[in-house]
């Protein structure tokens, strides 16, 4: 989980590789107008979210039920979105925020070709990011470091679970 630009495709397609296990891509499940709407520099509402978070969350469910485990790369700013997906899971959901400076993921974002999110949306995600709680007992790593360290730090964590 984290803003756009954090690192969440590249880190969760290692640990989907780690782990034997499916990677759903969260970006993918947006409506096409979801997507018009970013593109264009508006930020996304909570109601342009829930029906995304649901598709998302169901997907991820089906692959928790047929393979018993699924990776999934997702902003999930928002406390109640967290939730949100917990609740479509429904079986135990690990979050992992990956953290920079808003220089760097500025820089990311500017550099990244062909992705419809553009770099003026970063100041509305920042603001609407809610760092996980204690009681959620999220990882936060920070994503300066290479994917491959960032991807064994959560599989450190996920094994001590």
């Amino acid at each position: 989980m984290g803003v756009s630009g954090c690192g969440k495709s590249t880190l969760g397609a290692l640990l989907a590789e780690a782990l034997d296990c499916a990677f759903l891509e969260g970006d993918s499940f947006h409506a096409p107008e979801a997507v018009a709407k970013m593109r264009a520099g508006h930020p996304l509402t909570d109601e342009d979210r829930w029906p995304w978070l649901d598709r998302l969350g169901a997907a991820a469910a089906a692959d928790v039920a047929e393979r018993g485990r699924v990776v999934v790369a997702c902003s999930a700013l928002r406390l109640a979105y967290r939730d949100r997906l917990r609740g479509a899971i429904g079986g135990r959901a690990h979050f992992v925020l990956l953290e920079t400076s808003r220089e760097n993921l500025f820089a990311r974002l500017e550099n990244r070709p062909g992705h419809y999110m553009p770099a003026s949306l970063l100041d509305s995600q920042l603001a609407t990011l809610e760092v996980p709680l204690d009681s959620e007992q999220a990882v936060i790593l920070a994503s300066e470091q290479p994917p491959e360290i960032l991807r064994d730090a959560v599989l450190r964590r996920l094994r001590s679970d």
